[in-house]
């Protein structure tokens, strides 16, 4: 390969990362955000902290054990955008919706539904990072997206409580 076709694919795959990264960044400022305060919400709708504390355990639990099967349906597949967006879109629903669910019960579909999308998308996102990462260098392609997605983590919840410190 010459040396302007490996710079091509060098930046592409650059911008794919970066595209992948930003993505992350700002899906991870809504549902870390609307996390930070699920607790206080649920409170605040009737529950009791035991139930927010299942509530919690079985998102987390739904959430891990579907990437599994995400997995292996995107390597089945091999439909790994689709994948992926629908495990975004799925976020894209449910975390805004929180706003308006009015009743704990409803909140508690939504909160789980919020880590059903992320097991879906996850396993599907990272294989096609692993492919865009060949040519930047594995170790630094998932450490730059890893910097953006957790970027985020950090200012969803900080924006959220900006108002109140």
């Amino acid at each position: 390969m010459n040396g302007i076709q490996h710079t091509m694919k060098l930046e592409a795959a650059t911008l794919f990362v970066v595209l992948i990264g930003f993505t992350s960044l700002f899906a991870d400022m809504t549902y870390e955000a609307a996390r930070s305060i699920n607790g206080s919400y649920l409170d605040i709708l009737g529950t009791s902290g035991t139930t927010v504390g299942w509530v919690a355990g079985l998102g987390e639990l739904v959430g891990y054990g579907l990437r599994i099967i995400s997995g292996y349906l995107s390597d089945k597949t091999k439909k790994y955008w689709t994948i992926t967006i629908t495990g975004y879109v799925i976020n894209l629903f449910s975390v805004p919706l929180l706003a308006y669910a009015g009743y704990w019960q409803l909140a508690i579909i939504l909160i789980i539904s919020e880590r059903v999308g992320k097991a879906i998308r996850t396993p599907a996102r990272d294989a096609m990072l692993s492919y865009g990462t060949k040519e930047m260098g594995r170790g630094w392609g998932f450490g730059l997206h890893e910097a953006l997605d957790q970027t985020g983590a950090t200012i969803g919840p900080l924006l959220v409580s900006a108002p109140f410190l």
